[in-house]
């Protein structure tokens, strides 16, 4: 018996920029509608110096363009009915070392073989889609790190018919891209009452409650530890939480409760961030765990070959 094809063709698709994201883009052609790439470069000059994209600012060109957008926390099942549907969704997995969090296109899955495809940048020779395929269970526990974050970009009658399994979510959780644009933008105040307001929509938006956690913590106060426990409660794969107390917990030397935080996360995904790493080195060092310290501090070099403190790391270890 035949089996039942679940995948999209999507346009390959090179131009981006950082307030017109390639997913953003690709998935606009894919509805045929081209987004002026000059106006985006024009939008990006008030972001002068920034990494990374900006995706609410691809979203919102998109929007000015005719398309629809949604922000939802999905699962599985939703994806898949997405996908069926003939709408490529994107979704946010975390980063490579040293990047916080990436977009990818999903194109499709394969019950049989158990992966879920994602979108390739380059085509092949004949100018043809490639994809790459992700295991399913590997998929879901990346995928829940960013606590299972979905947007959604079709026209208006498309997605009129979509029925979502929590409809609420888009409004919160779009506040909280909205924040984060505010945030790079170092509009500290108003990226704060984003959140506000995305909390009173939704308390329990595990997005916005790390959020609220991260700018608490550049703010050294210790609001963010309540934030994070409830984002924790909430989807306890979440890296940035953990992540993010250890950092509070080793600002204030509280070097137990740091360790532990620094482990969890770790244990969730130990090749995410080279620099916890190097923190946890630092926090076992203090309470004399030397060998501990030293096998950290090896991963550093492991998983971030380019340190500029390469020198100083390579000596310490010698040491240690």
């Amino acid at each position: 018996m035949e089996q039942e094809d679940h995948e999209l063709f999507l346009p390959l698709v090179e131009e981006e920029n950082i307030c017109l994201p390639l997913p953003i883009n690709v998935v606009s052609r894919y509805w045929n509608v081209e987004l002026p790439m000059a106006e985006a470069i024009e939008t990006a000059k008030k972001y002068s110096g920034s990494d990374g994209s900006i995706l609410i600012e691809g979203i919102e060109l998109a929007e000015r363009h005719g398309l629809i957008c949604k922000t939802i926390h999905s699962s599985l099942n939703e994806l898949k009915k997405i996908i069926d549907m003939g709408i490529p969704p994107i979704v946010i997995l975390p980063g490579i070392p040293e990047i916080t969090q990436h977009a990818s296109i999903i194109t499709g899955y394969n019950d049989k073989e158990k992966t879920i495809f994602h979108y390739i940048q380059k085509g092949n020779q004949e100018g043809e889609q490639q994809e790459g395929a992700i295991p399913h269970d590997i998929f879901e526990k990346e995928w829940s790190e960013e606590g299972k974050l979905l947007i959604i970009l079709a026209p208006s009658d498309v997605l009129s018919s979509l029925k979502l399994d929590n409809p609420f979510d888009d409004k919160s959780t779009r506040l909280c891209f909205i924040s984060e644009k505010q945030n790079i933008l170092k509009n500290t105040s108003e990226a704060h009452e984003s959140l506000k307001q995305s909390l009173e929509i939704d308390p329990n938006n595990p997005t916005t409650l790390n959020l609220l956690g991260a700018i608490s913590n550049t703010q050294n106060s210790s609001d963010c530890v309540k934030y994070y426990k409830k984002c924790l409660e909430i989807n306890d794969k979440s890296y940035l939480s953990y992540n993010g107390l250890g950092n509070y917990y080793l600002k204030t030397n509280q070097f137990e409760k740091a360790e532990n935080c620094y482990t969890k996360a770790i244990e969730i995904n130990p090749k995410r961030s080279a620099k916890i790493y190097k923190n946890r080195a630092y926090l076992r060092e203090k309470q004399n765990k030397n060998s501990d310290a030293k096998d950290d501090l090896k991963n550093y070099l492991k998983y971030y070959p380019k340190a500029p403190d390469r020198g100083i790391i390579e000596q310490a270890i010698r040491e240690l």
